[in-house]
C-alpha cells in the first residue's frame, strides 16, 4: 500500500491517492495526514482516489473505523466533504459510505472522476 497527498491546482481541495490493499490502520494514518494538511491550509474538502486500492477488512472493521477511529481523532474534520473515487468493479468500500453517512460524515463514493470533482467543488 502506498499513498500520496497533494493540494489541487486551485487550492480548493486535498487529493489523497491510494494504491494497493488498504486496512483501517493505514486509512487512519492517511486521513490524519490529509486532514492535518487541510486544516493548516483552511481546506475542508477531500478527493480520495482509490481506483487502484481495495479495502481488505471486514464490515466490522468499517464500522469500527467510522464509529471509533474517526470520531476519536482530534485532527479529523467531521464536517469535511469527502469524495472517494473507486474502481467501477470495486464494492469493498461501499459499506464505509453507508456507515459514514449514518454517523454524520459527508463521504460519497463515485465511480466517475468528473462527477466526483463536480460534487466536491459545488457550492464553493
Amino acid at each position: 500500500m502506498a499513498y500520496k497527498i497533494e493540494v489541487s491546482a486551485e487550492k480548493t481541495y486535498i487529493i489523497l491517492t491510494v494504491t494497493g490493499d488498504l486496512t483501517n490502520e493505514q486509512a487512519m494514518q492517511q486521513n490524519i495526514e490529509a486532514h492535518a494538511l487541510g486544516k493548516s491550509l483552511g481546506i475542508s474538502r477531500f478527493f480520495v482516489d482509490m481506483v487502484e486500492s481495495r479495502f481488505v477488512g471486514s464490515t466490522l472493521n468499517h464500522y469500527e473505523f467510522v464509529n471509533k477511529d474517526m470520531n476519536e481523532s482530534d485532527v479529523i474534520n467531521r464536517y469535511a466533504r469527502v469524495v472517494a473515487l473507486v474502481h467501477p468493479d470495486d464494492h469493498s468500500h461501499d459499506f464505509m459510505e453507508t456507515v459514514s453517512k449514518n454517523n454524520g460524515h459527508d463521504l460519497t463514493l463515485f465511480r466517475d472522476r468528473e462527477a466526483a470533482i463536480h460534487y466536491l467543488i459545488q457550492d464553493l
